[in-house]
């Protein structure tokens, strides 16, 4: 069971009102005493941390304490917002501000620090290794000159946006977009049917060095692999791979999957464990 907390990030506003960011911080802890290695999660579009259980409890009963978020703006846990969907480089900085928490709270070994995320929160992962958003495509997304697929959770979203931000406030935060928001203290991460591989520079992920694998379903008919999973694994130098098979969909993954994704969590938590045993020692 998870022991859930709200901290907030002083640095960064909330987008539905006054007052700093907020972040729902779900932490599994390993009954064996530390210092223990860790691993932060990263939920997907529009869903929880708690999506990810099966994977935080594999984890944590192989000794590694895991600590998730629940991202402001996406998550069902809270009010969707138009920015919390658009501004996806504001994700890694969650999980920064979450690793500032984890050391500060609870028995953690610095130098053994992993990350893991499903869908978006694969991007966020990678990200988090040096991945960066390609602010000339993201900039031709969000202002409509490229048509985008609705999003189930929120189809409207680029109308939405634009209603509540002039052009001149958009063009300053598409400008921050292709900034890094690597964190050095990340030694290695794991990405679930990773997505937005189109809206990444390339270059960029030619430069991760860190290990990173990367696991996907054929049948993914969301986060298509040939634009995600397996772009972002051409273009990492240092990524390796897992694939699921055809019959293993995007929604597979979820805690919450129909009767059918149980092999597919079975198999990736498996291979999370050893991955990050052997990457976090």
């Amino acid at each position: 069971m998870a022991r859930t907390t709200i901290i907030e990030d002083p640095a960064r506003p909330r987008w539905d009102g006054p007052g700093h960011r907020p972040l729902r911080v779900h932490v599994w802890q390993p009954e064996v005493p530390g210092p223990h290695p860790a691993v932060l999660l990263s939920h997907g579009t529009g869903g929880a941390a708690a999506d990810l259980s099966w994977l935080a409890e594999s984890l944590a009963a192989a000794g590694v304490l895991v600590a998730g978020v629940d991202h402001h703006g996406n998550t069902r846990t809270d009010e969707y917002l138009p920015e919390g969907f658009a501004f996806v480089w504001e994700r890694p900085r969650d999980l920064t501000i979450l690793l500032d928490h984890v050391l500060d709270r609870y028995d953690v070994d610095a130098a053994r620090v992993g990350v893991a995320g499903f869908s978006l929160g694969g991007y966020t992962a990678i990200a988090l290794l040096g991945g960066r958003i390609d602010s000339a495509v993201a900039g031709l997304v969000i202002r409509g000159a490229v048509p985008m697929p609705p999003l189930p959770e929120f189809p409207d979203l680029v109308t939405r946006l634009r209603a509540s931000w002039t052009d001149e406030a958009l063009a300053v935060r598409l400008a921050e977009s292709g900034g890094s928001v690597a964190d050095g203290r990340i030694r290695a991460g794991y990405a679930i049917a990773p997505s937005i591989g189109e809206l990444v520079d390339v270059g960029s992920l030619g430069r991760v060095d860190r290990p990173l694998r990367i696991a996907w379903g054929d049948a993914d008919d969301n986060a298509f692999p040939d634009r995600n999973a397996l772009r972002y694994l051409a273009a990492v130098p240092s990524a390796s791979g897992l694939g699921l098979g055809p019959h293993v969909g995007h929604y597979d993954f979820l805690g919450h999957a129909p009767e059918g994704g149980d092999d597919a969590r079975s198999r990736v938590a498996a291979d999370a464990v050893a991955f990050f045993e052997r990457t976090l020692g």
